[in-house]
């Protein structure tokens, strides 16, 4: 009997990126998939319900523990794919000696320098969360600066053009993700870690999902190892060079 699985991907170009990895192994050991592509708490939604069978990926415990808390014993963590964790940063052509900490932000010279409009992704992400803490813990409204919602090609759109200008601007971001492939961005420091250092992007799949899955495929599952500057390049591959997931995962060296 074929199996059959759902895959609730995260709809970000780096969850993609890293779901086609797992669609090939799946796909490798005989199992059908289907793919959803949706925001972050209906990932969690769809998973909980049942109409999800594996989610890529839940970052724990600081970006998605919350979501997945409810959950927790309906599903299993398979491995852990790689080791992200959220950043605000800069272009490396601001000086470091004028910004090199979050709290630098607030100096009179560097808010005169900086562009005001933060411009962040959708507000379920962990890094659009950290980022309303931070605002508010620098107190940088105060100092003239906006944090903006907005989608993934807006913040990209926004830093580019930044960039373009050799503007001052800050970016809140995250590792791996495809930025770092083409441009040099450096980590702004964060002593009080609002930003929740590194977490771990861990595949989960139903515990009723795993009963269904042949051994082979959980155990090549289980052992799946991408790594940050794998996945930062498979990302590139998928956001700026247009392949399809499942031909990036074909890049990968073996």
């Amino acid at each position: 009997m074929t199996v059959h699985l759902t895959l609730i991907t995260i709809d970000l170009s780096f969850h993609a990126a890293s779901a086609g990895v797992v669609a090939a192994v799946l796909q490798k050991h005989g199992v059908t998939v289907s793919e959803w592509r949706v925001p972050h708490e209906r990932a969690f939604e769809l998973l909980a319900s049942g109409q999800g069978d594996l989610l890529c990926s839940a970052w724990l415990p600081g970006s998605h523990g919350a979501y997945l808390a409810p959950i927790e014993e309906q599903v299993e963590k398979l491995t852990v794919l790689y080791t992200p964790y959220a950043l605000w940063g800069v272009p490396d052509y601001v000086p470091p000696e004028a910004v090199s900490t979050l709290a630098d932000l607030r100096k009179p010279e560097v808010a005169a320098r900086m562009a005001k409009t933060i411009q962040g992704i959708n507000p379920g992400a962990g890094i659009s969360r950290f980022s309303l803490q931070i605002m508010a813990r620098y107190q940088l409204e105060q100092a003239g600066y906006a944090f903006r919602h907005g989608s993934l090609d807006d913040c990209v759109a926004a830093f580019e053009q930044a960039v373009a200008r050799r503007d001052w601007a800050v970016v809140p971001l995250w590792q791996p993700q495809y930025l770092h492939w083409s441009h040099r961005i450096r980590e702004l420091a964060d002593p009080e870690g609002l930003l929740r250092g590194r977490d771990e992007a861990t595949l989960l799949i139903r515990k009723d999902a795993l009963a269904r899955l042949p051994e082979a495929a959980a155990s090549e599952l289980r052992g799946l190892r991408l790594g940050n500057q794998a996945l930062t390049y498979l990302d590139h591959l998928v956001a700026r060079q247009g392949l399809d997931p499942l031909a990036a995962a074909s890049r990968l060296p073996a």
